[in-house]
């Protein structure tokens, strides 16, 4: 008894969704699947939210790039799904950083307001 190499579809037989295409080298048939190019989902915002974050520990000296940071990676979170780990990076970073500026700031507005009134109440 001889089976056929390639049944035809009946009824019992669901028809194959493409066509048969003969291996180049000589093998068996095969079905080749169709190629999807899948657009990269974006995650711009998120990775210049950690790359600004990153950037402002060694260059603490500007407050304006860790709040950049804080801004992109706030928009990352909500925009961009497939960077979300990037942009929490990101907004932990820069929120650190803003937080130490506002230490900072605080520290030198006491000692600062606290040497002035000396220096007032002395005087007068």
């Amino acid at each position: 008894m001889t089976y056929p190499q390639d049944p035809q579809p009946g009824p019992h037989q669901p028809a194959p969704p493409y066509p048969m295409v003969q291996h180049p080298t000589g093998g068996q048939p095969y079905y080749p699947m169709p190629a999807y190019l899948v657009a990269p989902e974006p995650k711009g915002m998120s990775i210049a939210s950690m790359v600004l974050a990153l950037v402002s520990i060694v260059f603490g000296f500007t407050f304006l790039v860790p709040i950049a940071a804080l801004i992109l990676g706030i928009a990352g979170l909500r925009k961009e799904p497939a960077g979300r780990g990037m942009a929490v990076a990101g907004v932990i970073i820069s929120s650190f950083i803003l937080l130490v500026w506002a230490l900072i700031l605080i520290i030198f507005l006491v000692v600062g307001l606290s040497v002035f009134g000396v220096a007032v109440s002395t005087a007068g």
